[in-house]
């Protein structure tokens, strides 16, 4: 890939439904820190750059030896300023022609998976043009009702759920786009993304303490 590359990690010392999610201890550190070093193993990557708020956070990125953002507290209260205008700021703060915002609530996302995503996002998005930007997804297939009557299936003629349709669910794995891109739309993505699906074991995002403890039973399992 000839434009460099910049993997965003995002973190803030808040967190309303599980307290300082992530900084919570995972296998032989912390989320973030376990975030960062996966991504040191992810070939194809110019510079990791940790965007925080939290001086703790920050320092922990100097520690393991990557680039630091410090963002305002009103970029990070979840109140002053919206999720459009905070990715505006913080793409508009980074160094990089492609930014990967690579989250560390999906701690099980593998470096192959990264590595691969990196290959389909040039080959699809910089080289054949059919999308604009690329972010990780899950398959969902469940038996769906809304308010009143079932979304994706017939009850009077009862499928298997492999047999149901395969939607699809965006996951905090990561997501992919140039970076001018990422400010011109004040999203991490565009109207024609190409979805990346990832397994049921990369796919875990830590939203909820039950989340966490999921992806902590699963670290040790190959």
């Amino acid at each position: 890939m000839r434009e460099s590359v910049t993997a965003v990690i995002p973190v803030r010392a808040g967190s309303r439904r599980l307290p300082n999610k992530n900084i919570l201890p995972f296998g032989d550190s912390n989320l973030l820190v376990h975030k960062i070093r996966q991504l040191k193993q992810v070939k194809g990557l110019d510079r990791i750059i940790v965007s925080s708020d939290s001086d703790e956070m920050l320092e922990m990125a100097n520690s393991e030896g990557v680039q630091t953002h410090k963002r305002e507290i009103e970029y990070c209260d979840e109140c002053t300023k919206t999720f459009n205008e905070v990715v505006e700021y913080i793409a508009k703060g980074v160094e990089g022609d492609i930014l990967m915002w690579a989250p560390c609530v999906c701690p099980l996302t593998s470096v192959e998976s990264y590595e691969h995503a990196l290959t389909d996002f040039e080959q699809k998005v910089l080289i054949e043009g059919k999308y604009d930007s690329l972010i990780s997804a899950k398959s969902f297939k469940e038996y769906l009702f809304d308010e009143n009557k079932p979304l994706n299936w017939n009850p009077e003629f009862h499928i298997p759920s492999q047999n149901l349709p395969a939607w699809k669910v965006i996951v905090n794995g990561f997501y992919i786009a140039p970076r001018e891109k990422m400010i011109e739309w004040k999203y991490l993505y565009g109207k024609n993304p190409y979805l990346y699906i990832l397994d049921k074991r990369e796919s875990v995002d830590i939203d909820d303490r039950e989340d966490f403890e999921v992806a902590r039973a699963l670290l040790g399992i190959s």
